[in-house]
């Protein structure tokens, strides 16, 4: 399930743009569990281990803990006036908004731009979700008597769609409507996270050493 924030930022001589954020609230209830878990375990064996134990304990976390943020904290989406950021486990990815060709949503959520296609970590697709949606849309258009239920609204109920498919709409209208500017054009500009590859490659480094020593 997905959430988004806002956040207000605004440029001289323009209306304040309300940025929209979304990201993944199960992955992040995830991400800070294995974190408490890595950090119980972990702690305990630097404490109470003997031996190389401590040390292992120690490159293990090294190792463990920036791929849990990776995959868990770090996915998100930012939905700018002029552009789209997307913050996967391993990259950044800035679009601007000219350069976004489609935005869609399948088994997983994508966004194709500049001949290339980038996934959205943040907006997990939930198969149950979609179905528990199409269900409450073929319930709600069958009592509805006036016919003006659609597939994705419900006059009376508001929005019918899953939150991923709902989040996937969002940006759609976004690229469509934001591309005309003279500040969304561009090409896609994709930075890796060295501050998650660092110390994740150093922590396997450290470990492999120690195994090796025996």
């Amino acid at each position: 399930m997905t959430s988004p924030d806002d956040s207000d930022h605004s440029a001289p001589d323009e209306a304040p743009y309300a940025d929209r954020v979304f990201r993944s609230s199960g992955g992040i209830a995830g991400g800070v569990l294995l974190l408490a878990l890595s950090a119980w375990l972990g702690g305990d064996a630097v404490v109470q281990g003997e031996g190389r134990t401590p040390w292992l304990a120690l490159a293990g976390l090294l190792f463990a803990v920036p791929l849990i943020v990776a995959f868990t904290l770090r996915p998100a989406v930012f939905a700018g006036r002029d552009r789209l950021r997307i913050r996967n486990p391993f990259r950044t990815i800035a679009l601007p908004w000219a350069s976004v060709e489609a935005v869609r949503s399948g088994y997983s959520s994508e966004v194709l731009a500049g001949g290339a296609k980038y996934q959205l970590w943040a907006i997990p697709v939930s198969l149950r979700q979609r179905k528990r949606a199409a269900r409450q849309q073929s319930r709600a258009a069958a009592e509805d008597p006036t016919g003006r239920t659609t597939a994705q609204h419900d006059l009376g109920n508001g929005d019918l769609r899953a939150p991923s498919d709902q989040a996937i709409a969002d940006l759609r209208e976004l690229a469509e409507t934001q591309a005309a500017h003279p500040e969304a054009q561009g090409e896609p500009e994709v930075r890796w996270a060295y501050e998650v590859l660092g110390p994740a490659g150093a922590g396997i480094v450290v470990l492999a050493v120690l195994l090796a020593m025996g």
